[in-house]
């Protein structure tokens, strides 16, 4: 259950792979389940598009402290972190959701800030998808969580399988990308926490699945894309 994750949720994810619409189908998510503060930071400063700060005034409109960059220019791209990144970091009355850049050089920002985040308090899920190039096989998911646990100073604490092809996705996409989760877990003992698909696809999918289905809505996407 998404209320039973740590208190400090961070996600990461291989450019491309989803993550940032996973982050956002989490937060609002986070919200029907509970009526306290929440806070949702954009740290990704290496994609610069799809991005959660596109979305600030939905997010605000929930009662959801969006936290991006120090610098109000959206119209700019600026590598540029707000010190109130920090904030839900060390007040605990927050659940908190980080949205972190997509290989080990965005995880190199994550790193600054490690030292403020105690082990008992975070989860750290990394989100996969098997059709991205960078992703498509155990050796490479492997190599990517080492990467962006070495550069992070974090451990992986849950694997998201997002396979998808947008809204061309099927079943068999989900289901090979759930093959590879599962190796890749059996592996090194990282749980499976979310299987994610289209809200069309619920019950076409198996019940018995290795980690919770999450149905997902496409927020960072228009009709037309």
């Amino acid at each position: 259950m998404i209320t039973e994750d740590n208190r400090i949720r961070i996600i990461t994810g291989h450019y491309g792979s989803g993550k940032s619409e996973f982050v956002m189908n989490y937060v609002t998510k986070l919200r029907t389940h509970i009526s306290g503060k929440i806070a949702l930071s954009d740290l990704d400063v290496v994609n610069v598009y799809f991005r959660t700060r596109e979305k600030k005034d939905l997010l605000q409109s929930l009662d959801i402290l969006a936290i991006d960059s120090s610098i109000n220019a959206p119209t700019l791209d600026l590598p540029a972190v707000s010190a109130q990144v920090m904030t839900p970091i060390n007040d605990e009355s927050y659940d908190y959701v980080m949205d972190i850049g997509g290989d080990d050089v965005g995880a190199r920002l994550l790193g600054r800030f490690s030292n403020e985040i105690k082990e008992k308090e975070y989860d750290m899920f990394c989100v996969v998808n098997a059709n991205r190039e960078q992703t498509q096989t155990y050796d490479q998911v492997i190599h990517h969580i080492n990467a962006i646990e070495r550069t992070s100073k974090l451990k992986v604490t849950g694997l998201i399988n997002n396979t998808h092809l947008i809204r061309s996705t099927t079943i068999d996409d989900i289901l090979r990308g759930q093959k590879l989760v599962e190796e890749v877990s059996n592996a090194t003992n990282i749980p499976i926490k979310y299987v994610t698909c289209m809200e069309n696809l619920v019950d076409k999918l198996p019940k018995d699945l290795n980690g919770e289905i999450f149905p997902i809505k496409l927020y960072m996407r228009e009709d037309w894309m």
